[in-house]
């Protein structure tokens, strides 16, 4: 505005009388329309200034095999106690961060990527999954903990039991009674990256015995489906209670539950048959007969039919974490 009104002025007034005006002085405007350029001289080096080659030898003693971990703070001290003074704890610094070393010189823990876990089977006692979950107590803060153990081509629900507390030597015994009283030795024993599930004791015994040990990625529940899905089934049971009264009445229903599971539910992953006739190999028979009672149904009254009904299948493999197949077009860029 005040640029404007002295613009005006002047035009009409002359600068004299504008600058009068306007307050503003005339060696100002004046400096104003014909700035002087103005040339810096370069700042001279303070007698204090380490040389290139000083900073140089510096940079050499902080990148020693023995200091390369070190702060700067450490190396001053070290070398100080060796006699030998170079410079200012900060200027170390400085010299470091006008070299690009200024972030943690420290070794950082590096963690190669996990692989991902890819199981299959295509028949029973191939790959068992574990899993642990809690068991909400009578308490405030008292829970139990229920040990499963599942063939995964089957869900058949092979080991279990509740115990007060999570234990590397009870999920050993488990596992162990569990590959006893079936008889077969299973592939691959897979399992999250819980303490007992990585402990020496249950890695020791399935190295005995000549298993495949398996664990999911750190953080990733998908690597370890079957178990996940079988703990939702349990708690999602319309007569799961809220809390258990005891060690034994958890035992007791937790029994009454897989007894169910195993031998009356029909599950929709192996074509709504119970895991038991998977597990022991009656489905087959299962399905055939269920094929005589649809071709009845269907030749009793065709019209009520799309098309002739078939029992569901029962899958061929089972896998965790299958293997993506690669489209056709994919194949013919590669």
């Amino acid at each position: 505005m005040v640029d404007d009104a002295f613009t005006g002025v002047q035009g009409q007034l002359g600068i004299a009388v504008a600058c009068r005006l306007t307050g503003r002085s005339r060696a100002t405007h004046y400096r104003h329309r014909h700035p002087v350029p103005r040339v810096r001289k370069p700042r001279p080096s303070p007698p204090s200034a380490l040389s290139g080659v000083e900073r140089a030898e510096i940079l050499a003693v902080l990148n020693k095999a023995e200091y390369a971990d070190l702060p700067p703070a450490q190396v001053w001290a070290r070398e100080l106690d060796a006699g030998r003074y170079w410079c200012s704890e900060r200027t170390m610094y400085r010299i470091l961060a006008a070299s690009g070393q200024s972030g943690e010189r420290r070794r950082q823990a590096t963690h190669p990527a996990k692989t991902v876990p890819q199981l299959q089977a295509d028949a029973p006692c191939q790959v068992l999954t574990w899993d642990i979950t809690k068991l909400r107590g009578p308490d405030k803060g008292e829970w139990y903990h229920l040990y499963v153990i599942i063939d995964i081509f089957s869900r058949y629900i092979c080991g279990f039991t509740v115990e007060r507390a999570e234990s590397a030597e009870r999920a050993e015994e488990l596992i162990r009674e569990t590959i006893e009283r079936n008889g077969i030795v299973p592939e691959t024993v897979h399992a999250d990256r819980g303490t007992s599930m990585t402990s020496k004791k249950v890695s020791q015994l399935l190295i005995d015995l000549g298993v495949t040990r398996s664990h999911s990625r750190p953080k990733v529940s998908n690597d370890n489906p079957f178990s996940e899905a079988n703990f939702k089934t349990i708690k999602y049971c319309g007569e799961y209670p809220e809390s258990f009264n005891s060690l034994g009445h958890a035992r007791e229903w937790c029994e009454s539950f897989i007894a169910y599971y195993n031998h009356e539910h029909r599950h929709s992953g192996i074509g709504l048959h119970t895991p038991a006739s998977v597990h022991f190999a009656t489905a087959d028979l299962v399905r055939e007969q269920r094929a005589v009672t649809l071709a009845e149904a269907y030749a009793r009254h065709p019209a009520r039919f799309a098309r002739k009904p078939e029992p569901p299948p029962i899958p061929k493999q089972v896998w965790i974490n299958e293997p993506k197949q690669e489209t056709d077009s994919a194949q013919q860029n590669a």
